[in-house]
């Protein structure tokens, strides 16, 4: 395995969930930090309404100070085709990202609307983004399990997967909303999903709710998923999920998948720096571990212990 694609999806997904609002001139001092560490997909805001999600009440603001960049694809979410409006809108959004929904429990607490709505409104803000020449890709929120109904049915994922892919987005992520997946039903489902939307790529999304985040990231890319998510930290969490924990830490992703021979693109050490910056700025100690452990292997060594 040679490489696998990343995105930084702290400055949204890893923020939303915070209480406490955090300044437009920090999240774009975060998704800075992010580029210099590497990351040329980043998620950096979404259009929704600022009652229900008041952190990203400064989605326009946030993409008005964007770094300009050209190798960097700058990603807005939005759940209906007022959210995808703005961020085309604003001129500096490259891709528009959509949430289909895998139970009805969670699509009706997260955006309003029953699963097979919001496989309709995916495709829409898909064909919307391709009509304005940005490309569009879908999340399957909940795909291995919702937080009010429990378990999801695999063969429904796989089928609003294939329903997805009719609209053409550029790849289709399964999202672990509440951190409930375990790695064999995250390579099972991953390899079922590769096959129904071939060749579109599988993106995955771990949160690390019940300690899984790492161990599913592994099964997800031996089952052939392209790309992985990761927050700065191990930020993040859902409003609309009750329980759900952060996201998997970036630099714990990045730690393990180099140390184990993939390549990503990214610089560990920038990472580490940056997730250090933001406990900072948030005034806590986050998540992730890497952070918090010393550096292996380490610069200089001063001895040998048993």
């Amino acid at each position: 395995m040679t490489g696998v694609g990343f995105v930084e999806v702290g400055p949204r997904d890893g923020l939303q969930n915070e209480a406490a609002v955090i300044g437009t001139s920090d999240k774009l001092a975060l998704i800075t930090r992010a580029i210099a560490a590497g990351a040329r997909r980043i998620e950096v805001a979404s259009f929704v309404n600022p009652a229900r999600v008041p952190q990203m009440a400064d989605a326009e603001a946030v993409c008005a100070g964007l770094p300009e960049r050209a190798d960097v694809t700058y990603i807005g979410l939005a759940l209906n085709r007022r959210g995808a409006d703005r961020a085309l809108a604003t001129g500096r959004i490259d891709q528009v990202g959509a949430v289909a929904v895998a139970s009805d429990a969670f699509g009706i607490a997260n955006q309003s609307q029953t699963s097979d709505a919001s496989v309709k409104e995916a495709q829409a803000i898909v064909a919307a983004a391709r009509a304005a020449g940005r490309s569009g890709q879908v999340t399957i929120a909940a795909a291995f399990g919702c937080p009010f109904s429990g378990p999801v049915d695999p063969g429904r994922v796989v089928a609003m997967a294939a329903r997805l892919a009719e609209a053409a987005p550029c790849e289709i992520a399964l999202a672990d909303t509440i951190g409930a997946a375990a790695p064999n039903e995250v390579a099972d489902l991953v390899a079922r999903v590769r096959a129904a939307i071939h060749p579109l790529p599988v993106r995955v999304h771990f949160h690390n709710t019940r300690g899984t985040g790492l161990a599913n990231v592994w099964a997800a890319i031996n089952a052939g998923a392209a790309t992985v998510d990761g927050a700065i930290g191990g930020i993040g969490g859902c409003p609309f999920a009750p329980g759900a924990a952060g996201n998997v830490a970036s630099e714990d992703v990045i730690y393990m998948l180099e140390r184990s021979g993939i390549d990503t693109g990214m610089n560990l050490a920038a990472l580490v720096d940056t997730s250090q910056w933001l406990g900072g700025i948030m005034g806590r100690a986050l998540p992730g571990m890497v952070a918090r452990a010393p550096a292996f292997p380490a610069a200089t060594s001063a001895g040998v212990g048993a």
